[in-house]
């Protein structure tokens, strides 16, 4: 017997996204290549844009021999329509949102079909008492600010306490010459509390802040003790997206991967690598935190299933 595992369509998939009109070339590219019939849903603020290429979209695989239906454009602003939508288990083998927190929670709670959750990120760094302060302060720096308003973005920063007097005023300094401003826990506020030029970028954390995703230039610091306490705390906070660990201890860095339960774990690198393109997946459909079928970054592959096909010569089982 000849034994192989074949990649195949999921079949129709259904996505709702943002305003950003360049995800529906994206997903379209990514639903044509992987053989997957796609029914998109874009934001109110690209509804005419998203049309426009729509259109185009289906001129130009109708003139290559593909049925036009295969692509599917929801043209209504209409609530009521996605949740229509969300009851076509019947049709549509995989759904796909893209959005803020409230469109996820709605899509699970709601939806019929099999749902492909992530793309919120509160994401971490903890900094550990043998990190190369001098290396790590620009890795933070790329993680925050490079672009502060996407899911890979860093939201909370962890310092051992063993170099937080120290550490923490020299990251806010650098930090703060870009705009952030901080969130800081009671240790790191005694820190800072005789500094009056960081003073004016920094606030008490709220009860909410560190569950907090926020897409700006603002950053949660909290002071751990020990790596384990650092894990304690992405465990309870983070939305499992991507979170990492600056350190020289190989010890601290096999524990942080063992341990930490997200879609991507960094060890001596900026949060922002989580992306199809910087991982070599090409463009990305969604980032999925959650464990079935697919996690992290989703390519092409992550748009696949498979069969086995067996080839013989008439065998039969004794």
């Amino acid at each position: 017997l000849r034994v192989r595992k074949q990649h195949v369509p999921i079949g129709v998939l259904a996505v709702i996204y943002e305003s950003r009109p360049n995800v529906t070339v994206d997903i379209f590219s990514l639903a044509l290549k992987s053989g997957n019939a796609v029914i998109l849903r874009g934001g109110k603020e690209a509804m005419h844009t998203n049309h426009s290429l729509v259109n185009l979209i289906n001129a130009a695989i109708e003139s290559q021999g593909l049925p036009k239906a295969a692509v599917q454009f929801i043209d209504s602003e209409d609530r009521d329509l996605v949740l229509s939508l969300l009851q076509m288990h019947e049709y549509i083998d995989m759904l796909i949102p893209r959005g803020g927190a409230g469109l996820h929670k709605f899509c699970r709670e709601n939806s019929r079909i099999p749902v492909i959750t992530g793309g919120i990120g509160i994401c971490h760094l903890f900094v550990d008492e043998t990190a190369d302060q001098e290396k790590a302060i620009p890795v933070i720096h790329n993680a925050k600010t490079q672009r502060p308003s996407v899911c890979n973005a860093l939201d909370t920063l962890l310092v051992h306490a063993d170099i937080a007097e120290v550490f923490i005023p020299k990251v806010m300094a650098a930090l703060a010459a870009d705009g952030v401003s901080f969130r800081l826990c009671p240790d790191a506020m005694q820190i800072v509390k005789g500094l009056p030029a960081l003073l004016p970028y920094c606030q008490p954390a709220g009860e909410n802040d560190f569950d907090t995703e926020w897409l700006s230039l603002t950053l949660g610091i909290w002071v751990m003790d020990n790596v384990e306490e650092a894990i304690a705390h992405i465990q309870l906070h983070s939305t499992g997206h991507s979170d990492g660990i600056l350190t020289e201890t190989q010890e601290h860095a096999n524990r942080f991967i063992s341990v930490v339960d997200s879609a991507v774990v960094y060890v001596n690198a900026s949060t922002r690598f989580t992306d199809g393109g910087q991982l070599g997946l090409g463009a990305e459909v969604a980032v999925s935190t959650q464990r079935l079928h697919a996690r992290g970054p989703m390519g092409l592959e992550e748009l696949t299933t498979y069969k086995w096909v067996i080839q013989g010569e008439n065998h039969v089982r004794e």
